[in-house]
């Protein structure tokens, strides 16, 4: 492979270089959360491309430079089209460009939506081990689209012994497949269906909220279990109260204190951010430690990094380095004026 060819993964070896891999998507993930925790990183904002016709669709751009070990520099393009679920299509899409960290140039271009999907589950599920004060006996989703699909796919490596899971949908029908799916990979557990938010909360000691919701829509947590984790990954489910009477822990406060998530709303209510403890990268390299468990609930809010998808899309190209796939394109780049 020359400087001017590119390679083309698509979803298929994509999901065939990950699906049954998730220990090593995590692995992955948390090595990026340490590398960017020391700060051989490069992480600039997100852009959000939004459109004048509707408060629901955008498209992001997620740059990011990934240091140490990696090396690696990327962005990833990602639409999210809530209208697509009832076109019969995924609501995300997304693609993702890997350049050479010294000459600067593509060399390949994936398919993101997977990789999108195993790195945001594979972040819950490690800030799920690090967080919770054990293994749960039962978790909850609140939303039952793809994202907490895959949270449920991580989980359920993450916590091996646990048999009992509830789900929360507005759809019933989506609610009741997410369930079937999750079975079929842990046939000797239960699922039910919750009636409401707050029933879900009040059984399950762990959550993951993954929606499409653009502004808060649970005013209290007062019906969760006491000391609960909460996996916060769709970041506008929660009220300002609700975060300001919980421990707070987030991936990067820069990132995520913006776009109107749940904590710009309690840090524009309060003027500051104190009511965030740390960030799962500080805790996992020791520089801070898990908030005093007491009654209050443990908040876990990522904003979703670009530094994970790099590492996650590191792994990709790493198996079809070793084992084949993807489609080789030669002299994708003009060449050279000085060869």
């Amino acid at each position: 492979m020359t400087g001017s060819d590119l390679t083309v993964v698509g979803a298929l070896d994509i999901d065939a270089a990950l699906n049954g891999n998730e220990q090593q998507v995590i692995d992955a993930v948390q090595t990026a959360y340490e590398t960017h925790a020391r700060g051989a990183s490069a992480l600039p904002h997100s852009s959000f491309l939004r459109f004048p016709d509707s408060d629901k669709d955008r498209i992001i751009c997620l740059p990011a430079y990934l240091g140490d070990e990696y090396q690696l520099a990327g962005v990833k393009w990602i639409a999210s089209m809530p209208g697509n679920v009832d076109r019969g299509m995924e609501r995300a899409s997304a693609v993702i460009i890997l350049n050479d960290r010294i000459t600067g140039q593509p060399t390949a271009v994936m398919e993101g939506s997977i990789i999108s999907k195993q790195r945001t589950a594979a972040s819950a599920a490690l800030a799920s081990r690090v967080l919770a004060p054990g293994e749960p006996e039962v978790i909850g989703f609140v939303g039952c689209g793809p994202i907490n699909a895959a949270i449920a796919q991580f989980l359920t490596v993450t916590w091996p012994n646990v048999r009992r899971f509830i789900g929360f949908d507005l759809l019933t029908e989506r609610a009741n497949a997410f369930g079937e799916a999750l079975l079929a990979r842990r046939p000797e557990a239960n699922f039910t269906v919750a009636k409401t938010i707050e029933a879900l909360l009040s059984e399950c000691p762990m959550v993951a909220f993954a929606t499409t919701a653009i502004e808060p829509h649970v005013e209290s947590l007062d019906a969760c279990q006491a000391g609960a984790t909460l996996l916060h990954v769709s970041l506008r489910d929660l009220s300002a109260d609700a975060i300001l009477s919980s421990h707070n822990i987030v991936d990067d406060l820069d990132h995520v204190n913006r776009a109107a998530t749940s904590i710009q709303l309690a840090s524009a209510r309060t003027g500051n951010t104190d009511f965030v403890h740390c960030t799962l990268g500080d805790i996992l390299l020791g520089h801070a430690h898990l908030p005093a468990r007491d009654d209050r609930r443990v908040i876990f809010s990522p904003f979703g990094l670009g530094v994970l998808d790099l590492a996650v899309a590191n792994l990709v190209q790493k198996k079809i380095g070793r084992d084949g796939g993807g489609t080789h394109v030669e002299s994708f780049l003009p060449r050279t004026l000085y060869s």
